[in-house]
């Protein structure tokens, strides 16, 4: 196979292989397609290959049959299998690049260059809603979360209807669903789990969430497992990067609040001497934060969530 299936026929239907992304790229994909008309959803997941909770979730609903299913469930369940074979963190070894953050690429790009262009011009304009899944990679822990394209009403639906507890209003370029906004397909990005860990309860809550997800668009018409709570908390997020390389020593815990001005760790050399002190710039509680004692200057070291008062 070299590319997609279509992913309407009208007939039901279940289509797995690998379909060529680019000349030196090829990754596994299922299409499932049934019996009536309807929505046509898009499930990615491995966009960091080490994010292996979001792969293991991705690689259960490709089983789901074609019975009693409107429309159909595109799955790409490792976008960076490179990323995933060598458990590599964030980017592609291809380029060393992080697919997440170089959306809408470019045909003559480099290999994370041209797969997010494959994405936005032969995938997403094909599907009407999108769930891209995460999972925490192999040096972060997180509450779980998902992110929508600031200002997209419709995403924001399907942030509520997925049914984590938190929504983080996301702008800004680079970004899987930002660039399928921008191409009119609504879309959210699920984080879920930490550390590369994965487990039944984790995977089990993205698969719920993409169910629900199935649910609110019709495309289901069982009985799905109830979300906690009806809508999500809406916020912004705050990512302070780390000005230098050293050893990094948190002071905050997730979901553990924090006061602007307030210290959120450290950076210290080998011997203990501290070389940066960070403070916060916002008040909310710690979303996710860098788990490795190692840093490298320029990389995230927290996420701090401020709740938003108006939608």
């Amino acid at each position: 196979m070299t590319k997609l299936p279509p992913f309407r026929t009208g007939k039901p239907r279940i289509e797995k292989g690998h379909a060529r992304a680019t000349d030196e790229l090829e990754i596994p994909f299922a299409v499932i397609e049934g019996a009536q008309r309807g929505p046509r959803l898009l499930v990615t997941a491995g966009v960091h290959g080490s994010e292996f909770c979001s792969i293991e979730a991705a690689l259960r609903l490709t089983r789901n049959p074609p019975q009693n299913l409107k429309g159909t469930l595109i799955v790409l369940p490792i976008l960076n299998m490179q990323g995933f074979v060598h458990r590599s963190i964030y980017v592609m070894p291809q380029d060393g690049k992080n697919l997440n953050r170089v959306f809408p690429g470019k045909a003559d790009g480099t290999a994370s260059e041209r797969l997010a262009h494959w994405l936005v011009t032969d995938v997403y304009p094909e599907v009407d809603a999108y769930l891209d899944l995460h999972g925490g990679d192999l040096d972060e822990s997180l509450v779980p979360f998902s992110l929508f394209p600031n200002g997209s009403e419709a995403s924001l639906a399907l942030a509520s209807a997925f049914g984590l507890s938190i929504a983080v209003t996301a702008g800004g370029e680079g970004y899987t669903i930002n660039a399928a906004h921008k191409v009119g397909v609504p879309g959210i990005i699920a984080e879920v789990s930490g550390n590369g860990l994965w487990d039944d309860d984790n995977v089990g809550e993205l698969t719920a969430g993409v169910e629900r997800v199935m649910k609110h668009l019709g495309m289901i018409s069982g009985p799905v497992r109830a979300a906690p709570q009806e809508q999500p908390q809406v916020v912004k997020m705050w990512v302070p990067p780390a000005p230098l390389s050293g050893l990094w020593y948190p002071a905050k815990e997730l979901s553990e609040p924090v006061a602007a001005g307030e210290t959120l760790g450290e950076i210290r050399d080998v011997f203990g001497e501290v070389l940066a002190t960070i403070p916060s710039q916002a008040t909310g509680f710690i979303l996710y934060r860098l788990t490795s004692l190692s840093v490298n200057k320029g990389e995230a070291l927290l996420g701090v969530a401020t709740p938003v008062t108006e939608k």
